[in-house]
């Protein structure tokens, strides 16, 4: 089981930092970002989480996935590896 999680349906305002605060109640945060528009800055709803365990990741899954944050329903799961070899389009 990995600990690195991808959250979908972000409201358009919340922060890296609140996104952090929504997972820190159910473990040790590693790190969380929300994924912004290159060119304009807004967040494009969607992020990542990296818990400190795998225990905490499957926590966050079971308390928070499909839960209303700031009007919005999220969705929490697991982080899909990137297959090797593809490459983004940047």
């Amino acid at each position: 089981m990995q600990k690195s999680l991808f959250v979908a349906g972000l409201a358009w305002s919340i922060t890296s930092e609140e996104l952090q605060e929504i997972f820190a109640q159910y473990g040790t945060v590693e790190s969380a970002k929300v994924i912004t528009d290159k060119f304009t800055g807004r967040s494009k709803g969607f992020g990542f989480v990296d818990m400190a365990t795998a225990e905490e990741a499957q926590n966050c899954i079971k308390n928070l996935n499909e839960t209303t944050q700031k009007s919005r329903q999220i969705i929490v799961k697991v982080k899909e590896p990137r297959p090797a070899g593809e490459r983004s389009f940047r």
